[in-house]
C-alpha cells in the first residue's frame, strides 16, 4: 500500500503532541494539523483527510463537541476519528466511540501503535472505497446493458423487414449492376443483423436467460445453413473454402443446432473478413472422444490471413474486446462475437483457444460435447 497517497489531520492543542505525531506520520502520509475542534472541522472540510487524529481536551470545543460536528457534516461524516487523548477511563473511551469514533488511544502513545491504528483504517477505508466503487460499475454495466438491449430490440423489427424486403427485390430484378447493388445492401444488412443479434445475446446472458436449447439436428444440414450465409462474401473475395468433416461424425446429433452454426459463423465470417483476396480458409471436424452417450467435437477454423500478434492474443474473447483497433476499423468488427462464441462453447461443455501468428494466418479451435441420436442410429 502506498501510503504517500493518504492524508492524516492532527488535531491538538499542545505544540509538542503535534509535533511528536508529525513526525510518526509524515513519513508516510501527508499530515495536516490544527490546534483546536474549531479549526479541526475547517481543516477537515477543506483536506478531507483519510483519518484524523483528535484529542479531547482542547479549549473553546473539545473533542467530543468536534466529532459531533465533524460526523453531522455530510462532506466528513465518512472519515474515521481515532481519539488520541490523556483521557483514559473507561467511561471516556465508551463516550467516543458512541459518538462515532473508530478507534481510541490513551496518552502517553506508542510511535508503532500509532502507525498500526491509522494503517489499519485506512485499509478499511480503502476496502470501503472498492466495495463502493464495484458497486457503481456494477449498477453503471446493468443500465448499459439495458439500453442496449431495449435499443436493439427497437433495431432488429426494421432491420428484419430491410433484410425480407431487399431478398424479394432481388428475386424481381434483372438488371446485373441492380443485382450487384442488392447483393451489397444483403451483405451490410446481414452484418448489422448480426451485431444487433449479438447485443441482444449478450444482454440475455448478462441477465442469465442465455442458455441452450437442445433439439436433434443433421449436422451436415446445419453446415449447409452456415454456408448460405457467408458463401457471397467468399465469391466475392475470391477465396477457397475447403472442409474436412471426419466420417467418423454421426449424421445426427442432439444440442444447439443454432448456436453451433452461429459460432461457426462467426468464425467462418472473421476468417473471410481478415483473409486478403485470393486467400484460404479451411473448417475441419473431427470426433476427439466419444461414449455411448455423448461425443466431443473439435472445430478447426484456419486461414492465411493478418494473424494475430500475441499481445492481443490474451484478451480476444473478453466482451467488446478487439484485436486491434485499425484493422478491426478497416475490416469492420464490434468485438462481440467472440465473447458470445466462448460463452456458447463453454456452454456446451467446450473450450475455445486460438494459434496464431502476426502475418501468417490464425486457427481458431473449439470443442463441443453434443449427445448421441440414439434413434436415427438404429434406424
Amino acid at each position: 500500500m502506498d501510503h504517500k497517497k493518504h492524508s492524516v489531520l492532527v488535531v491538538d492543542d499542545t505544540s509538542l503532541s503535534i509535533m511528536a505525531l508529525t513526525r510518526i506520520l509524515n513519513p508516510e502520509y501527508t499530515v495536516y494539523t490544527a490546534s483546536n475542534g474549531r479549526d479541526a472541522i475547517t481543516a477537515a472540510e477543506q483536506y478531507l483527510p483519510d483519518v484524523i487524529l483528535l484529542d479531547v481536551i482542547m479549549p473553546d470545543m473539545d473533542g467530543y463537541a468536534a466529532i459531533a460536528a465533524l460526523k453531522n457534516a455530510e462532506k466528513t461524516k465518512d472519515i474515521p476519528i481515532i481519539f488520541i487523548t490523556g483521557l483514559s477511563r473507561s467511561g471516556d473511551e465508551e463516550k467516543g466511540l458512541a459518538l462515532g469514533a473508530a478507534d481510541y488511544i490513551t496518552k502517553p502513545f506508542s510511535p508503532v501503535v500509532v502507525k498500526l491504528r491509522v494503517r489499519n483504517q485506512i485499509k478499511i477505508l480503502e476496502q470501503v472505497r472498492l466495495i463502493v466503487e464495484k458497486e457503481v460499475v456494477e449498477q453503471n454495466n446493468s443500465a448499459r446493458m439495458e439500453f442496449l438491449s431495449r435499443m436493439s430490440h427497437e433495431m432488429l423489427t426494421p432491420m428484419n423487414a430491410i433484410v425480407g424486403l431487399t431478398h424479394l427485390l432481388k428475386a424481381t430484378t434483372e438488371s446485373g449492376a441492380a443485382k450487384e447493388y442488392l447483393d451489397e445492401m444483403t451483405a451490410a444488412s446481414g452484418h448489422l443483423l448480426d451485431l444487433i443479434n449479438n447485443l441482444l445475446d449478450i444482454s440475455d446472458q448478462k441477465d442469465s436467460v442465455f442458455i441452450p436449447v437442445d433439439s436433434v439436428f443433421s449436422f451436415e444440414v446445419m453446415v449447409q445453413d452456415v454456408l448460405s450465409g457467408i458463401n457471397h462474401n467468399v465469391k466475392k473475395k475470391q477465396q477457397r473454402l475447403t472442409f474436412d468433416i471426419a466420417s467418423s461424425l454421426p449424421p445426427h446429433l442432439i444440442g444447439d443446432p443454432g448456436r453451433l452454426a452461429q459460432v461457426i459463423k462467426h468464425l467462418l465470417a472473421n476468417a473471410i473478413k481478415f483473409t486478403p483476396e485470393d486467400g484460404e480458409i479451411r473448417l475441419s471436424v473431427s470426433v476427439i472422444d466419444e461414449d455411448d452417450e455423448t461425443v466431443t467435437l473439435q472445430f478447426e477454423i484456419t486461414d492465411n490471413g493478418i494473424g494475430i500478434s500475441k499481445e492481443h492474443q490474451n484478451g480476444i474473447f473478453d466482451v467488446f474486446t478487439q484485436v486491434d483497433e485499425s484493422m478491426t476499423r478497416k475490416h469492420d468488427g464490434a468485438g462481440l462475437g467472440l465473447s458470445m462464441s466462448k460463452r456458447i462453447i463453454e456452454m456446451m461443455d467446450g473450450k475455445i483457444w486460438v494459434e496464431s501468428e502476426l502475418g501468417k494466418g490464425s486457427k481458431f479451435i473449439f470443442t463441443c460435447k453434443c449427445k448421441k441420436d440414439k434413434v436415427h442410429i438404429h434406424l
